[in-house]
This record gives C-alpha cells, structure tokens and sequence, in this order.
C-alpha cells in the first residue's frame, strides 16, 4: 500500500473518530505523526515535529491571554458598546462593519491572519453581547479580510502576482483582486443569510454573564480600562505598521496589563484556549510532516496528470482546497501555481481565470477549525457548548470544501476556457 493511501486513510480516520468519540483530534494527529513519519515515511522524530506551528501557537495563546485580560477588566465591554453606538443600535449591521473594516485592512497590506486576530475576539464578543451568531460573525470576519487579501498591495497578492511574472503568463491585477473580493462578498451574502436568525450560544452561559457585562459596560471608564485600550493600539500599529508578531505582542501587552491589576487577574490564563492549541497543533503537525515527506506535492501532481484541462483545473481546485483546510495558504499558493503553468501554457484555458480561481479556493477554506484562521474564531468564541461549536465550523468548512471549488471553477475558469 502507497504511503499517499496510508497517510490519507489515517486523516480519515482521525476525522472519524474525533468527530464520533470524545476525544481531541489533535491528540489522535500527534500520535499518527510519531506513528506514521517513523514507518511508512521513514522520518526522524525532529523532521516529524519540525512542522509545529510555533507561531500559530503563540498568535493564540497572546490573543486569547490578552482579551481574556480585557474581559476581566471590563474594557472588551466598553469596546463592544462603542460599536453599537456606532451603528446606531443596529447590531444586525455589525458582521458588515466588521466585513469591511476586515477587507479595508487586508487590501492595504495587513497579512491575512494579523487582520483576523485583531478583529475576532472583537467579533465573538460583540456575538456574546448581542445574542448574534457566533459563526455568522466570525465567518464574515475571515470572509472580509480574504476579500481583500488579493490586491497588489496585499501580501497575498503580491505573492501570486510575483509567481506569474516569472512565468510565460501574464494575470490582470485587477481582476484577481475583483473575483476574490465578488466570491467573499457572495460567500457573505449567503452565510448572513442562513445564520442571521440562528444561534449557536449556549442559554445556561448567559444570564449571569450578560449582567456582569451590563454592569461593568455602564460604568465609566477606569485608568485599568484606558491602559487596556492603549496596549490595544500599540498592539495594532506594531503588528499592522511595523510587522512584529502579534502573538508575542500580546503576551508581553497581557503580562504587563496583569501586573497592573493583579487582583483580577489571577485567573486571566484560564482563558487561553487550550483545547484549540492541542487540536491545531497536532493537525498541522501531521500536514507539515506529509508535506516534507512530498505526499502533498505528489497528491497534487497527480490531480494534474488525469483528464481534459477543464477537468485538471477543477481537479486543482479541489486539491487546492481541501489540503488549505489543514495547511498554510500561502504555501499551498505557492506549491500549485508552478504545477498549474505548464497547463495553462499548452492548453486554452484563461491564465487570469485560473490563477484567480486556484487563489480563491485555497483561501476562502481558511474558515477551516484547524486553519490560523478558522482556529482563531473557535478559540474566542464566548458563550458556546466547545465541542457543539467546534462541529458547527468543521460543518461549515465541510460546505466551503464542496462548493467553493466548484463556484470558482464555474465563475472564473469555465467562462473564459
């Protein structure tokens, strides 16, 4: 038996028995790399465990460390009721509010996963606060800053258009950025849509909650509320304006809030999510190591090996897609596009409409609970039953996975073949 089948059938296996029994995948995907890598793929334990996402690790403990803080101290509340004053009261507009500020960040330069650590803890409280879907909001969030993420001046962009300049192919700026951004705004139509009068709150975490919130929101703002609010901003402009990791930025912006108000903050780290950072840990741990062993790459060649050229490209699109639910986009993007030129170059397909539909479908599944992404919005989500929650995202990831590819396919290759 191939180690493509061995490897593939074990992921199965673990999404069986993950999603069945009380057990976290992660833990499941930790054992099947040790097992695995040193059998079948014949790796060395520091080649299995290189692939750790050490930045993805510290991105979610900051984030969560830090508002967890924020929370404790109130100023998360005096955040949230700014918003609604901002809109009027009209807290149906909020996903939208936070769509665009999303999408206004990324298409300026911000990378993709710093714009969505920023604004999903802002997100899954004002979800908490106003009894709006927690997967609506963290959705449209994601959805907003992917919109974005293709303009010539965003890392994404930037990076794709990079790739194709060095090739015999030539893609229009503007009409990556267009389709990405007309393909996250529909995805966001219809998720408003399906989710807006559903939730996913828990109705026994509420009550008490949502009256200690009410009673530290009508309070005036404390000196321990204003220092909060000024680590949040030298949070943004250090991430934002001069790249630093947002991970190790909060934690230090955490620690220092903590020392001030100690009193409140004893148990602030209980709001680190755990059980997020062992089931993205080992998932990606797993991928890491398939994609050093080349497994991924040679999964992928094979999708291009077989069919019609309108056939291969839907083929990529899907491969794409469901191996950037576990993996980084930017490696993904990277990986496909050489393979998708020798296809482009002797066949009649779009080169524009290719590259653009490759592009949407490995981000748009980024939504993924164990994408940077997807796992910063289970990791913040308030108020919810954890593993109810996370069977929702998987639920919804599963829906993106099946049609995305397709929708792209269908709107930017198929037309133009």
């Amino acid at each position: 038996m191939s180690t493509e089948l061995v490897s593939v059938g074990a992921l199965l296996v673990m999404f069986v028995v993950g999603t069945v029994l009380p057990i976290n995948i992660g833990i499941l995907a930790f054992v099947a790399s040790f097992a695995i890598g040193t059998t079948a793929l014949n790796m060395t334990e520091d080649q299995i465990f290189e692939g750790f996402p050490v930045e993805l690790f510290l991105t979610i403990v900051g984030v969560t460390y830090l508002f967890a803080v924020a929370r404790r101290n109130g100023t998360v509340d005096l955040l949230v009721a700014a918003g609604v004053r901002l809109v009027r009261g009209r807290t149906s507009l909020i996903p939208w509010v936070l769509f665009l500020l999303a999408g206004v960040l990324t298409s300026l330069g911000t990378f993709t996963p710093a714009a969505v650590a920023i604004l999903v803890p802002i997100a899954m409280n004002f979800a908490f606060r106003y009894d709006i879907n927690p997967l609506m909001a963290g959705m449209m969030v994601i959805s907003g800053a992917h919109a974005g993420a293709f303009s010539p001046m965003a890392v994404s962009g930037a990076l794709v258009l990079g790739m194709v300049d060095d090739t015999e192919l030539s893609v229009a700026p503007a009409t990556l950025f267009f389709a990405s951004f007309a393909v996250n705004v529909l995805l966001s139509l219809l998720t408003f849509a399906a989710l807006r009068r559903r939730t996913t709150s828990d109705p026994t975490a509420r009550p008490e909650q949502e009256a200690a919130d009410g009673d530290a929101a009508a309070q005036r703002a404390t000196w321990h509320q204003w220092a909060t609010l000024a680590a949040l901003a030298a949070l943004v402009v250090c991430a934002l304006g001069f790249h630093m990791q947002i991970g190790v930025l909060a934690l230090a912006a955490g620690a220092l809030l903590a020392l001030l108000d100690m009193k409140r903050q004893e148990q602030a780290v209980d709001g680190i999510s755990w059980h997020t950072l062992l089931l993205v840990g080992g998932m990606m741990t797993y991928i890491a190591m398939l994609e050093h062993a080349g497994v991924i790459k040679t999964i992928s060649q094979h999708a291009a090996d077989f069919g019609t050229p309108l056939l291969v490209a839907l083929l990529l699109c899907f491969t794409v897609a469901v191996t950037s639910a576990f993996a980084s986009s930017t490696a993904i993007l990277t990986a496909i596009i050489p393979i998708a030129v020798p296809l482009l170059l002797t066949s009649h397909l779009s080169s524009t409409g290719l590259i653009a539909a490759l592009a949407v479908s490995t981000t748009i599944v980024d939504v993924s609970p164990f994408s940077t992404n997807g796992a910063l919005v289970l990791s913040n989500a308030r108020g919810v039953e954890r593993r109810g929650f996370y069977r929702q995202v998987l639920g919804y990831t599963c829906g993106i996975v099946a049609a995305g590819p397709v929708v792209a396919w269908g709107a930017l290759v198929l037309p133009w073949s």
